[in-house]
């Protein structure tokens, strides 16, 4: 065993005490809201909750356009009869906003921000710490929404959601992991009890149905009895310049900025694709400077470009001068879940039953 190893053994066995106060400290609370001690709000409006048990990078906002995309490219007409929901995370604001053209990542979040440049004006997008009151304002305001998307909520059991969507990163999974700070979980992992179905992000696009059971299985033991799985990847798109906003034909040598909670799968895609030159790693939504600017722009010697993710994007992307942005090489690079076989439509079905039973 090496001696990162030995440390890093150490180090989970002198912070495990502290992860069983830290669950037990969630499990009474769950218990308070099981048993209605602490009160939760029931929409009028259907609302799915899209949300995980291990701190980020679990492919929330990609299962949140899957949905979008499912409704709005498919069936809404008109007036835009889904919204988005979440905290604003990283925001300078508070309380309750709903995206418009002046805002930015520091007025409304980046992972808002990028849902309301992809999808505006065909879904409205919302932020609030406080999810009841921001649902009631918005069923209040917008009597049309048929349907609220709420991002990141499966804790905010302040909020019954009808649809409790959790997702599991088939690198992380929850089953073998413990609870904060020992572990990445946000509570103990029978708190999967309150999905009503898993979907396992980020799997090889090629995974074999075979290897699919055994985590069927592993997932079970803390589901409900009958609690559909699904499977899932990323699908990486053409990069798309900033300055035009058009896919680019060719890219070759890059230099890839982000700003994730688990970049790894980027990292391996970028490599296998392109000649990745360097890797410059932030912390999960990280807030950019001028300075950062112009570090990038010291490391695009000619004939590289730099390549960044969505989320990135919008924020890097406000720090710009027209001049700069036509002048520099730089591409975002976009992604799509995708489920494995026939799990997409079984997963459409899912959500399209659970709707009607709610009319």
């Amino acid at each position: 065993m090496t001696k990162l190893l030995v440390k890093q053994n150490c180090l989970f066995w002198l912070l495990r005490p502290l992860s069983w106060v830290y669950g037990l400290i969630t499990d009474v609370r769950n218990w308070l809201f099981d048993k209605e001690l602490f009160a939760g709000y029931a929409p009028d409006t259907f609302s799915v909750s899209v949300g995980n048990l291990t701190v980020g990078g679990t492919g929330k906002t990609p299962m949140t356009e899957y949905l979008i995309k499912r409704q709005v490219l498919t069936v809404d007409t008109g007036s835009p009869e889904t919204a988005t929901l979440s905290r604003g995370y990283g925001r300078q604001t508070k309380g309750f906003r709903e995206a418009g053209p002046a805002d930015t990542a520091a007025t409304i979040g980046d992972e808002p921000l990028q849902l309301y440049r992809k999808f505006g004006p065909r879904v409205r997008v919302f932020v609030g710490e406080r999810r009841a009151p921001a649902i009631q304002r918005i069923q209040a305001s917008y009597p049309a929404i048929r349907r609220i998307l709420l991002d990141d909520a499966y804790q905010h059991r302040a909020v019954r959601p009808h649809l409790n969507v959790l997702l599991m990163d088939y690198n992380r999974p929850f089953y073998t992991d413990h609870p904060f700070p020992a572990g990445r979980l946000r509570e103990r992992r029978h708190g999967a009890r309150r999905a009503d179905c898993v979907v396992v992000t980020k799997c090889p696009i090629d995974l074999p149905e075979s290897d699919t059971q055994p985590i069927r299985e592993a997932v079970s033991r803390y589901t409900r009895t009958g609690t559909p799985v699904f499977f899932a990847g990323l699908h990486y798109g053409r990069p798309v310049s900033f300055a035009t906003g058009q896919p680019a034909d060719y890219l070759r040598e890059v230099v890839l900025v982000s700003g994730l909670a688990s970049a790894d799968p980027l990292e391996q895609y970028v490599r296998q694709t392109y000649s990745l030159k360097a890797h410059i790693r932030y912390a999960d939504h990280r807030v950019y400077t001028r300075s950062d600017i112009d570090s990038f722009r010291r490391a695009l010697t000619p004939g590289v470009a730099l390549l960044t993710t969505e989320k990135d994007w919008v924020k890097l992307d406000a720090l710009l001068t027209p001049g700069e942005r036509d002048a520099l090489s730089l591409y975002y690079l976009p992604v799509e879940l995708v489920f494995l076989g026939d799990d997409g439509r079984a997963f459409n079905r899912f959500v399209t039953d659970a709707s009607l039973k709610f009319r």
